[in-house]
């Protein structure tokens, strides 16, 4: 979870440790398949950490990160006032579940989209909801790019994944680690191809959607 960068609460940033491990091998996927301009939007940027380390790295990227918590919009800002960079812009207020995209008033046309550590967090009327604005705004041949765990054919990928599962859940009951096949559909019926599915570290996944 994240936790409060500076403990004498000067600084608004958020760390959540899992990105220092996961931002790399995200980018090695990211740098062969995002577009190369448009605006890209970031869908529950959490602490900003992401957009902060990936945002200089696609400088024809216009890159848009949005969270519903104040306290990540918070981060999220702070974390782009360290990062300097021009193609960053500020967070936004975004719920994909209430909010139509037209509320962000992006300058330039959606290229693509970002959602690490999302739809398993939140109930699937998240995942839902994700797919269906996404598919709708992106440009085609736009990106859709989801990282996670997944189930394959129903079955986690590993007992530790299992177990991730079981918090969760004792969480919310509606959040869960959703099954590949299910989140393909949800692709499909939204004008997606079929995904590349790469396997990732700490049994995790990334899934590129490219609208047709």
């Amino acid at each position: 979870m994240a936790q409060l960068y500076d403990p004498a609460g000067n600084d608004d940033r958020l760390v959540a440790p899992a990105t220092e491990h996961n931002r790399d091998v995200i980018y090695d996927i990211l740098k062969d398949v995002l577009p190369s301009n448009g605006t890209l939007l970031e869908i529950a940027a959490g602490t900003g950490e992401h957009s902060a380390y990936f945002a200089p790295k696609f400088l024809n990227l216009m890159w848009q990160p949005t969270d519903i918590d104040p306290s990540h919009l918070r981060s999220i800002d702070a974390w782009r006032a360290d990062a300097s960079s021009a193609t960053l812009l500020p967070a936004q207020s975004f719920n994909v579940l209430s909010d139509d995209l037209k509320v962000l008033n992006l300058e330039a046309p959606l290229a693509a989209a970002l959602a690490i550590n999302l739809i398993h967090i939140a109930p699937w009327t998240v995942a839902e909801a994700l797919f269906e604005k996404v598919g709708a705004g992106l440009t085609k041949g736009g990106i859709l790019y989801l990282y996670g765990p997944y189930k394959r054919d129903g079955v986690h990928t590993s007992a530790s994944n299992e177990q991730f599962e079981g918090w969760l859940k004792a969480r919310d009951p509606a959040n869960g680690v959703r099954d590949m096949k299910a989140v393909t559909a949800l692709g499909t019926k939204a004008g997606f191809t079929e995904p590349d599915v790469i396997p990732m570290p700490a049994n995790n996944f990334s899934l590129i959607f490219r609208k047709l």
